[in-house]
């Protein structure tokens, strides 16, 4: 028997469907018996695509699950990169969305860190060729200030790249993106601050620089107001100072080099 309790976590950003109390399997038309804006029960869902398919996994936190954005509009950058590789036609890829709100590279927090859950969310996943990971941002934040846990560029950098030679280990091409900016965060307040500020410089020039990786998607330009870096442009800001608007996760999958995925 299914218990009902969330397992994937919550601001799903779309509708689901409840049914009733039932075995409705054998429906043509699922009966609905209730709504929900959050994930339940369902970790995934496998199906049979030719030897050509590849499988992309987005690897992050609430930037990547689409925190903020518009329910059932679609607009996690995710789903737009979904969208431009089914518009472009070609080979078949399938895009899996494995943002978790609050993730960490290096620490535990609503959930196991970006390590810890790496070989399950990732090398597990079936049909995986590639990985996108932006991980890093909830690491400099430090959610509950635990003097233990505010980290530096170069921890974060250590274990990205575990991440990278874990992939290349399963023949995965993983592809980081740097970190966007969040100074004018209010969604949590004392988040930002230079030395934080300093450490998403040096991980996002590791990045770009390192040749650590088989890619790299620069989130950062893509959506940095070239007036005040330290921020997002104000039309791609959600008004939180953190996560993206609709228009601003869009031009995130759009920042993604399709060719990538050849």
């Amino acid at each position: 028997m299914l218990a009902n309790f969330a397992i994937t976590g919550r601001y799903a950003r779309q509708t689901n469907y409840i049914s009733p109390a039932g075995n409705f399997a054998a429906e043509r038309v699922m009966p609905v018996g209730n709504l929900t804006d959050q994930w339940f029960f369902l970790c995934g869902v496998d199906v049979l695509a030719g030897a050509e398919t590849g499988g992309i996994v987005a690897l992050g936190d609430s930037l990547t699950d689409g925190n903020i954005s518009t329910i059932d509009a679609f607009c996690r950058w995710p789903d737009q990169l979904a969208r431009r590789l089914a518009e472009r036609g070609g080979r078949p890829m399938g895009v899996m969305n494995n943002g978790l709100g609050g993730n960490r590279i290096l620490h535990d927090i609503r959930g196991d860190s970006g390590l810890r859950r790496f070989d399950r969310d990732v090398l597990a996943q079936p049909g995986v060729t590639h990985a996108i990971v932006m991980l890093g941002t909830n690491d400099l934040r430090n959610r509950w200030a635990k003097p233990e846990e505010e980290v530096t560029g170069e921890q974060m950098i250590a274990g990205l790249q575990q991440m990278a030679t874990r992939a290349q280990s399963r023949g995965i091409k993983l592809i980081a993106a740097t970190l966007t900016p969040f100074g004018n965060e209010t969604y949590m307040a004392n988040a930002w601050n230079p030395v934080r500020e300093k450490h998403r410089v040096t991980l996002n020039t590791w990045i770009r620089e390192s040749g650590a990786f088989a890619a790299v998607v620069d989130f950062d330009a893509a959506i940095r107001d070239p007036e005040r870096p330290t921020q997002m442009l104000g039309v791609y800001d959600c008004g939180d100072g953190l996560h993206p608007s609709d228009l601003g996760y869009c031009k995130l999958g759009d920042a993604i080099e399709l060719a990538l995925f050849d």
